[in-house]
C-alpha cells in the first residue's frame, strides 16, 4: 500500500522542465552538407534531414558538431533520396519536399510544417532548455485537437489533456489512469484535427521522456532529460499515411506463426510436468482450441534461465513432444537476470566475456530479483545480443519455438525499481549510461532472443512475447499489457491501451484475459473471453495467489461461452492471419480504433468502449456487471447484426441485447470475410482447411473491397513470394449480385482445388449465375464451378475452381 511518503517532494515523480531564457537564437548560417541542412544559430545547430518525401528528421546540436547517429530502433534503409530545394525570404529560410514544406524562421529557429499546397499542419514556439540542460519542445495544439498514440498507456483513447512520461516501468499495482509510465514507451504521437492533415512526432530519446498535452490548453510539450531533442515529423495527410509512415521509419512485424495467434493459456505458475500434461488434455477433452500452454519462473531450477528443474520437471523432452502431438506448443518464460553463481554456465561464460552490465569503475552491476543477485547481460552490445541469442538452442533443442521476455525493464528489487543509472553500456562502441538508454533495453532483449531462435529454426518463425520494449518491438515480439486485475475497470481499460499500441505501430499486442492480479468472477471471465477473442495477442493469465481461470473453472454455463469465443477466434482465422498480413505489409494496426477508418465522424474520436477488427468487423463488449444491453455507435454504411442477420443503418447509435451468452458483433454490409468453414477446436491453417470468402448481402449500390491472404502458416518462405493473396470486391444492384475475383499474387497455385464463397441475407432467388467476360457471358458450370441456392437460409453458395487469376461472377434473379 502507498504512503503519504509517495507524494514527498523529491521524490522525483513525473518530469517537468521548466522553459528557461536559453533558446537556439538567431540563425546565423546555413549549410548543405550531404543529405542534411545545418542551421546555425547563436547557441546550437538545428540539423534538419529529409528522410522520404512526407517525413523529416529534426536534430538540435547543443555543441554544434555534426552527429546523424541514430538509436537503433530507427532502420537505416528508412532513408532514402529526396529531391529538396531551399528558399531563403526576408523572415526565413524554406525547405521544400514532395509532401511537406518546413519552415524555419531567422529569430528563433523555430518550425512550422505546410503541406506541399501551403496549409499550415503544425506550428511551434521552438526548442528551450532547463537550467540543468534538459531539453523540451512545444508545439501549437488547437482546441479541436486530438491526440492519440504513446504507446501503452492507461486512460480513454485521445490523450489531450493528459501528462504521460517514457520510462519503462514494473508497475505491479496500480494500474489506475493517473499512472505516468508503464512497460513499454513508444514515444510516438499521433496529432489529428476534422478536415486537416494528420502528423506523427517520433521523438527518438530512449531516456526519460515526457509529453504534455495537459500544462497548456494552447500547446503541447515533448520533454527530454538526457541526450537532445531528436524527432521525426511524420506527414499524413491520413492517419493511416502517418501510421505507414512511422512504421517505415521503425519497421514492420514479420508474419507471426499461425499458431502463435490462436488461444494461450498461462498461469503464475504450472508447478509441475503433470499439471502441464492434464491441462492439455482437459482443453482436448473438452473440445476447446488452445496452441499455447506457458510456463512461468516455476519451471526453472531455482529460478535460473535456461534450466528446468529436475524435480518439477523431469522430463521435459518428452512433456514437448506429448504436447506437440496434442497440437499445443510450450513457451517458457525468460527473464534477464542471471543467477550469480559461479557453477551456472551463463555466469561463468558472461563473466569470462565481459558480456555483464557494468559501472565506469569496472565493477559488474549486481541487482537482486527472482534468482537473488543476478548479473544482466549487455545488449546494447551486438556481440553480447548473439550470445543471448545462442543460449537459447537450450529450448530449441527440446522442441520450443516460443519464448516469453518478462521483468526486461529491467526491473530490479531495489529502491529505484531498475537498473543504476550510472551503470555504462557499451552500446555497439558508443558508449552510454543506463540513464540515457533504460527504454531500448527490453526492445533489446527481445532483439538478441527473436534472432536468435530465428537462427536455430532453420526456417520456421518463432514467436516472442515481451512485457517492455520501445519503438521498434514490433519487429521482434508481441507484447501484453502487464500485471492488469481482475477488475471490470481493467477489461475497460485494455481497449484503448491496445488500440494506442496498434496506433503507435505495435499491432501484436492484448491484455491478460480474466485479469492477472486479484480474484476473477464467472461473470468477468465469460465477459472479458469474448472481448479477448478479438484482441490480437489473445491469453488468458493469472496470478498463483488467485482462484483459477481456465475457461471451465467457473462450471459448465461459462465453460460454454468460453469455448463459444474461442471457437469463434478460430473460426475467423483466416480473416485475422489476412490482417497480420496487413500490418505486416503496412504497419496498419489488426484492432482499430473507428475513428482509423471513419476519421470524418466527430462521435469516433473519442469512442474506446467497441472496436474494429480490421475494417468490417466491429466489436462492442460488455463492460460492466449485470448488464444485458447497451448502446452500441454503428459508423455510416449498413451493418449486420452478426448474430441475428438483422440489417441497421449506420451513422448512429443502437441499443443491443446482450444477455451473458452474447457480445454484441456486427458485420459490415458487403464486406467479405474469410472463414473456416468447419467448426473446429484444432489449430488449422494448412491447406485442407475448408475456407469460405462469406459476405452479408447489402442495399443496392453498395461496394466492398476485401482481400483473403493465405500461405505455409509456418515458415519465411512467404518473404520470397509463396503466397497466395486474393482481392474480392462485391457489388450490389437490384435483383443481382457481381463479385469480382482477382489473384494479387498467386505464389502458391496448388495450394487448393477450389474456392468456395457464401453471400447471405440475399433478398431474391438466383436463376443463372454466369461467369462474365469482355467477349461474352458464359454459366459457371461451363467454367468447371458449380452454385447451389439455400431459400430457407436465403444463402448462395458458390464453388470457383482455383485456376483462375481474374474472374467476374454475376448472379441474377
Amino acid at each position: 500500500m502507498l504512503t503519504s511518503e509517495t507524494i514527498h517532494p523529491d521524490k522525483g515523480g513525473t518530469l517537468t522542465l521548466n522553459e528557461g531564457g536559453w533558446q537556439i537564437g538567431a540563425i546565423l548560417a546555413v549549410d548543405l552538407r550531404e543529405d542534411a541542412y545545418y542551421f546555425r544559430g547563436e547557441n546550437a545547430t538545428l540539423m534538419l534531414q529529409p528522410v522520404n518525401a512526407a517525413v523529416v528528421r529534426v536534430k538540435l546540436l547543443p555543441d554544434h558538431r555534426e552527429d546523424k547517429a541514430t538509436t537503433i530502433a530507427v532502420q537505416s534503409e528508412a532513408f532514402v533520396p529526396v529531391a529538396s530545394q531551399l528558399a531563403e525570404e526576408l523572415e526565413c529560410y524554406r525547405l521544400m519536399l514532395p509532401a511537406i514544406t518546413v519552415e524555419i524562421r531567422k529569430q528563433n529557429a523555430a518550425l512550422a510544417f505546410y503541406t506541399a499546397e501551403g496549409e499550415l499542419v503544425s506550428d511551434e514556439a521552438g526548442i528551450y532548455r532547463s537550467g540543468r540542460g534538459q531539453y523540451g519542445c512545444r508545439k501549437r495544439m488547437e482546441p479541436d485537437s486530438h491526440v492519440y498514440g504513446l504507446g501503452e498507456k492507461t486512460g480513454f483513447l485521445d490523450k489531450k489533456g493528459e501528462k504521460y512520461d517514457m520510462w519503462n516501468s514494473d508497475v505491479f499495482d496500480p494500474h489506475v489512469p493517473e499512472i505516468e509510465a508503464l512497460y513499454v514507451s513508444i514515444p510516438f504521437l499521433l496529432h489529428f484535427r476534422y478536415d486537416k492533415p494528420a502528423y506523427g512526432i517520433f521523438l527518438d530519446n530512449p531516456g526519460r521522456c515526457a509529453f504534455d498535452m495537459r500544462s497548456d490548453q494552447e500547446s503541447y510539450t515533448f520533454q527530454t532529460t538526457s541526450g537532445t531533442i531528436d524527432y521525426y515529423f511524420v506527414h499524413g495527410p491520413e492517419l493511416k499515411d502517418v501510421i505507414r509512415g512511422y512504421s517505415r521509419l521503425t519497421g514492420t512485424m514479420d508474419l507471426p506463426p499461425a499458431w502463435a495467434i490462436g488461444y494461450h493459456q498461462s498461469r503464475y505458475s504450472y508447478m509441475s510436468q503433470e499439471e502441464v500434461l492434464t491441462l492439455a488434455r482437459t482443453f482436448r477433452d473438452k473440445q476447446i482450441p488452445c496452441d499455447v500452454i506457458y510456463l512461468d519462473i516455476h519451471y526453472m531450477d531455482e529460478y535460473r534461465v535456461f534450466t528446468f528443474d529436475p524435480v518439477r520437471f523431469p522430463k521435459p523432452e518428452a512433456m514437448i513432444a506429448e504436447l506437440k502431438e496434442m497440437g499445443i506448443r510450450i513457451v517458457p518464460i525468460v527473464d534477464p537476470g542471471v543467477k550469480k553463481d559461479p557453477e551456472y554456465a551463463p555466469y561463468q561464460e558472461g563473466i569470462r566475456n565481459d558480456y555483464f552490465c557494468r559501472k565506469l569503475e569496472g565493477e559488474i552491476f549486481i541487482g537482486n530479483v527472482w534468482p537473488g543477485a543476478s548479473a544482466f547481460p549487455d545488449f546494447t552490445d551486438e556481440y553480447v545480443r548473439t550470445w543471448w541469442g545462442e543460449l537459447h538452442r537450450y529450448y530449441t533443442d527440446l522442441g520450443i519455438h516460443g519464448v516469453w521476455n518478462d521483468m526486461n525493464e529491467p526491473a530490479v528489487f531495489n529502491d529505484s525499481k531498475t537498473m543504476d543509472l550510472d551503470v555504462v553500456h557499451r552500446n555497439d562502441g558508443s558508449p552510454k549510461t543506463h540513464r540515457e538508454l533504460h527504454n531500448l533495453y527490453g526492445m533489446l532483449m527481445s532483439m538478441a532472443t527473436q534472432q536468435g531462435l530465428k537462427r536455430q529454426l532453420n526456417g520456421e518463425r518463432p514467436f516472442v512475447l515481451t512485457r517492455a520494449g520501445y519503438a521498434g518491438i514490433q519487429k521482434y515480439a508481441a507484447t501484453w499489457t502487464g500485471d492488469n486485475r481482475s477488475f471490470w475497470e481493467h477489461l475497460a481499460m485494455s481497449i484503448p491501451m491496445v488500440l494506442n499500441l496498434g496506433l503507435s505501430g505495435q499491432p501484436f499486442a492484448g491484455p491478460d484475459i480474466g485479469g492477472f492480479a486479484h480474484h476473477t468472477s464467472p461473470e468477468l471471465l465469460a465477459r472479458w473471453t469474448q472481448a479477448g477473442a478479438f484482441f490480437p495477442y489473445c491469453r488468458n493469465h493469472s496470478v498463483l495467489e488467485s482462484i483459477r481461470q481456465e475457461p471451465w473453472a467457473f462450471g459448465p454455463e461459462i465453460e460454454d461461452i468460453c469455448r463459444t469465443y474461442i471457437r469463434l477466434r478460430y473460426r475467423l482465422l483466416p480473416y485475422l492471419y489476412t490482417l497480420f498480413h496487413e500490418a505486416h505489409e503496412t504497419g496498419l494496426p489488426v484492432m482499430r480504433p473507428l475513428i482509423l477508418e471513419y476519421p470524418g465522424d466527430r462521435n469516433v474520436y473519442n469512442c474506446c468502449d467497441q472496436f474494429l477488427v480490421g475494417q468490417d468487423l466491429l466489436v462492442a463488449p460488455i463492460l460492466r456487471p449485470s448488464t444485458e444491453y447497451r448502446t452500441v455507435y454503428l459508423p455510416a454504411g449498413e451493418w449486420v447484426d452478426f448474430w441475428s442477420g438483422e440489417h441497421l443503418e449506420g451513422g448512429r447509435h443502437a441499443m443491443a441485447y446482450a444477455p451473458l451468452a452474447k457480445m454484441p458483433m456486427y458485420v459490415r454490409a458487403g464486406a467479405v470475410i474469410a472463414e473456416l468453414r468447419e467448426e473446429t477446436w484444432k489449430p488449422v491453417l494448412n491447406a485442407e482447411a475448408q475456407v469460405a470468402l462469406v459476405i452479408r448481402a447489402a442495399q443496392a449500390g453498395t461496394r466492398a473491397t476485401g482481400r483473403w491472404y493465405e500461405d505455409d502458416a509456418s515458415t519465411y518462405a512467404y518473404e520470397q513470394g509463396a503466397y497466395n493473396l486474393l482481392e474480392v470486391v462485391s457489388a450490389f444492384d437490384p435483383g443481382a449480385v457481381s463479385l469480382q475475383l482477382r489473384y494479387l499474387s498467386k505464389g502458391l497455385p496448388g495450394r487448393r482445388e477450389t474456392v468456395a464463397v457464401e453471400v447471405n441475407d440475399l433478398n431474391f432467388s438466383p436463376n443463372q449465375v454466369l461467369v462474365v467476360t469482355p467477349e461474352e457471358d458464359a454459366t459457371l458450370e461451363s467454367h468447371g464451378g458449380s452454385w447451389s441456392f439455400d431459400a430457407e437460409a436465403s444463402t448462395l453458395r458458390l464453388v470457383l475452381p482455383s485456376t483462375f487469376e481474374d474472374i467476374k461472377i454475376r448472379a441474377e434473379a
